[in-house]
């Protein structure tokens, strides 16, 4: 019996002995990369499955070299790294994991919000440094401050939920209501621009498209209430680069927490800069994090919300599920 052979890209060790535990040798077999996804690969011309991450783009030429290739599985929720229009003129399935992080980058998110609301960062540095000195950290209650969801899926709900528990007010923004659900959860639908300008504190928790590419801009950043906190641990594309330091740079955010920012996954190549011939935007863009890591009212994560013990088992779960029911022809977390 011919094996079915599948590509892991950006798998780190862990990872793969955890799925090489679950595959069956005798049906399967396994190629493991740590690095990311590139067109050089000879496996690509071999493989029946390529699985791969966030950072991993499966363009054109990708999908071109992989001649055998029947399905793409990506361990994330989003699949805009993937050309989707292309693998489905190529009779190429797309599977994603919809659901693996709800919680897990709720949890983050109000990390994120506690530590700018009661300065636990500049608490910390001072405290490496022995200075004890209160001066500068008073923070603010969360109680009684209303919090704007933009984006009210599985991952929004988890940060509603949380917040009633510290007894906030809710504000939500999606383009789809449930208002059974609205009632349930005490929260009230309103318009992006009313949103903006009534929220103490804005998170970010939809998925990343057309339609929500930059919806925060310089044309709706002045509507933002002046001093509110902004939390983005969904995707950078969400907010225009040019909006969100300038929000920061005028006051307009008081603060901001950022799990996903532009130019996040050059930080691998950051060391090589000097070494090698890469675009400027991409200079630019590191640069402009650099600044921003500097400001005190800023904290920036490496895209590590979706990123617990609990979590990862859930997405290589689905990810093994997906694989062996699309041979199986049972259901899967389709996309194409």
């Amino acid at each position: 019996m011919k094996k079915i052979k599948v590509a892991f890209f950006s798998i780190p060790t862990k990872e793969k002995n955890y799925l090489n535990k679950r595959f069956d040798k005798n049906k399967y077999e396994l190629y493991f990369f740590k690095d990311n996804l590139n067109s050089g690969n000879s496996i690509l011309k071999e493989i029946d499955v390529l699985s791969v991450f966030i950072y991993d783009k499966v363009d054109k030429e990708i999908i071109d070299k992989a001649k055998k290739l029947k399905l793409i599985a990506t361990r994330s929720t989003g699949f805009n790294h993937i050309d989707i229009e292309y693998a489905k003129k190529k009779n190429i399935s797309v599977c994603n994991v919809p659901y693996y992080g709800e919680n897990t980058v709720a949890e983050h998110t109000f990390a994120l919000i506690l530590a700018l609301s009661r300065n636990l960062h500049k608490a910390y540095i001072r405290s490496q440094q022995s200075i004890f000195t209160l001066d500068g950290l008073r923070g603010f209650d969360l109680r009684g401050k209303t919090i704007g969801v933009i984006g009210a899926g599985s991952i929004g709900v988890h940060v509603m939920k949380i917040a009633k528990g510290f007894g906030m007010k809710v504000l939500a923004y999606d383009i789809r209501k449930n208002h059974i659900l609205e009632e349930l959860l005490d929260f009230k639908y309103v318009d992006l621009d009313v949103l903006l300008s009534s929220s103490d504190i804005i998170t970010l928790h939809c998925p990343y498209n057309e339609q929500t590419h930059h919806m925060i801009n310089m044309n709706n950043i002045h509507k933002v209430k002046k001093g509110a906190l902004f939390i983005n641990t969904a995707r950078s594309g969400l907010i225009e680069p040019a909006a969100l330091y300038y929000a920061i740079d005028k006051g307009i955010f008081g603060g901001a927490g950022l799990d996903v920012f532009e130019g996040e996954e050059l930080l691998k190549e950051e060391n090589q800069m000097l070494t090698k011939n890469v675009p400027i935007q991409n200079v630019e863009a590191l640069l402009k994090r650099n600044l921003l890591l500097r400001r005190e009212n800023v904290i920036i994560t490496p895209h590590m919300a979706f990123d617990s013990h609990e979590a990862i088992e859930r997405i290589l779960d689905t990810t093994y599920e997906n694989i062996t029911s699309f041979f199986e022809n049972k259901n899967y977390y389709k996309v194409v």
